[in-house]
């Protein structure tokens, strides 16, 4: 026989429980229906529901929650009555009550909370009265209590708190004493502590922190005390290492590098010079990987390449000069998975491509050259599920689509051509919500909400023809599936919304089977076959 044909093939391993098996990802839901997009964004983790903005053609811009079924993936409340938008962006988790800023048409963008019912979604405090909100923003959560900043036209953005209550929507305190504003921005949690960057009218943009209450929110530092000058700027980079917070900022002597700071002045220093007086470092993309700092930055003779520090000068180092000499390997996207930090970088043969670390020179390394001869592939928004790190990338076959990696090569694929051919379903908005990956795509009906249940699935590639084979791939329609010694139970087959299209339920234990799919519509399907202890699924090409 022939050589059987066996294209891009994808193989699921499920432990049975009950009748239930792992499903390959599919659409939610179609929210706006046909061809039009539901816009959804903002997908936010809240205990195991996701919460997100949708529009669904006809009640505007509203907030949703999904639980990751067709019926369980529903409006939450309409907050701007009838098609206009209440626009809910900056999502954030409050001790399972997700906060956000909306626009109920009345009151401007204001703060308001949502239990994920009707009733219990409200507007929190009319901080800024009348049409024009406050714009809430930075909403950041410190030991259950709700920190951001919040505009009001006397006083500015300032810093402001709540516990959810009316009355306890309190401001913190005017940080610059005056109409104009401190712009409070950079909000991060530190060991229950706000720290943040906030410019008073006299020091500028300096570091500072914040227990919620007036007296106890103070400068920290004035790292660089020439009159107003920005010492930290507005980079947006402050990141928590086992309680000590990393930062960027510039003294007035060096430019930008790498600062540290424990909450006292004498605990706030420049941890390197990394390029020496009067040039700058840049670094940026700063992450925590299992207690050691990485980040992006140029030390003037090599480019902008990974760096990692644990906080002191002599361990401060370059991890791998990715793309040797001054040119730069633009390495960004930097995400910890279980310890090994995964990002995109440019070396001087593979274009921009997967990389992971392990904060060793030997053990940085292209995991993947995933759209190959010199072509960028641009994985971006990579995403922890289980110790497996979810993307999306852009190869020759299939377009940008979503794919998967455990940090080998062999273990690097596409999982799913949402939109068959060389077009991209462009996936993007990926969330892992305990063991769900969400994430938006479009499938040629435009851009909707999908998801894939990981919690009990081990997915790897299929490369041993001597288990299974459906040929020929692509087909006409008329297909034969061969599984050799695996006795077959039961075979279904999936278009890409996830809806069951053909069923044999009893395949009597055959091994060998003909099937007609002829007068279905061209695309691509997937077929699963299950025997005593396994599910085999393997994708199908009607052309």
């Amino acid at each position: 026989m022939k050589k059987k044909i066996i294209l891009l093939t994808i193989l699921i391993l499920t432990l049975i429980a009950g009748n239930t098996y792992a499903q390959l990802p599919f659409m939610v839901k179609d929210i706006n229906p046909g061809f039009q997009s539901s816009l959804s964004s903002n997908l936010t983790d809240v205990n195991g529901t996701l919460f997100f903005s949708s529009f669904n053609g006809s009640d505007g811009l509203e907030l949703w929650k999904s639980d990751g079924t067709t019926s369980g993936t529903l409006m939450v409340k309409d907050i701007n009555a009838g098609a206009n938008n209440s626009q809910p962006i900056f999502l954030a988790n409050i001790n399972g009550v997700v906060f956000f800023q909306a626009d109920d048409g009345i009151h401007g963008q204001e703060l308001w909370k949502s239990d994920g019912t009707d009733s219990g979604t409200v507007m929190v405090k009319d901080i800024n009265t009348g049409l024009v909100g406050s714009n809430p923003s930075y909403l950041t959560n410190v030991n259950n209590n709700l920190f951001f900043t919040a505009y009001t036209e006397t006083e500015g953005f300032e810093l402001w708190k709540s516990d959810g209550t009316s009355a306890g929507t309190l401001k913190v305190l005017e940080i610059n004493p005056s109409s104009a504003s401190s712009f409070p921005n950079n909000l991060v949690n530190i060991n229950g502590t706000l720290f943040f960057s906030a410019n008073n009218a006299i020091n500028g943009n300096e570091l500072w922190k914040s227990d919620g209450t007036s007296v106890g929110t103070v400068m920290i530092k004035d790292i660089n005390p020439v009159f107003n000058s920005n010492g930290i700027g507005s980079y947006p980079f402050l990141t928590n290492i086992n309680g000590i917070l990393y930062f960027v900022a510039e003294d007035g002597i060096s430019e930008r590098e790498l600062w540290k700071s424990d909450g006292t002045p004498g605990g706030t220093l420049m941890v390197k010079d990394i390029n020496p007086g009067a040039n700058s470092s840049v670094p940026w993309g700063l992450i925590n990987s299992n207690g050691t700092l990485f980040f992006v930055a140029t030390d003037g003779v090599s480019g902008e390449e990974l760096w990692k520090s644990d906080g002191t000068e002599v361990g401060t180092t370059m991890v791998k000069d990715i793309n040797p000499g001054l040119n730069s390997s633009n390495s960004s996207i930097l995400t910890n998975v279980d310890g090994v930090v995964y990002f995109r970088a440019l070396d001087a043969t593979n274009g921009v491509e997967l990389w992971k670390s392990d904060g060793t020179t030997s053990g940085t390394v292209l995991v993947k050259d995933i759209n190959p001869r010199s072509s960028w592939s641009e994985p971006n928004e990579f995403t922890n599920v289980n110790g497996i790190v979810y993307f999306y990338a852009l190869d020759p076959i299939a377009g940008q689509e979503l794919w998967r990696s455990d940090g080998t090569e062999a273990g690097t694929y596409r999982v799913i051509d949402i939109s068959i051919g060389a077009n991209s379903s462009s996936p993007d908005n990926l969330k892992n919500v305990n063991g769900k990956l969400f994430f938006i795509a479009n499938n040629n009906k435009g851009r909707e909400l999908w998801t894939w249940n990981l919690t009990t699935s081990i997915v790897q590639n299929y490369a041993d023809e001597s288990d299974l084979s459906i040929y020929p791939n692509p087909t006409n329609g008329n297909f034969k599936i061969n599984a050799y010694s695996n006795a077959i139970n039961k075979i279904e087959i999936y278009n890409t919304l996830g809806e069951n299209i053909y069923t044999i339920s009893n395949a009597s234990q055959q091994t060998f089977f003909d099937v007609d799919l002829l007068s279905y519509p061209k695309g691509m399907y997937f077929v699963k076959l299950y025997n005593k202890s396994k599910m085999y699924s393997k994708k199908i090409i009607l052309h």
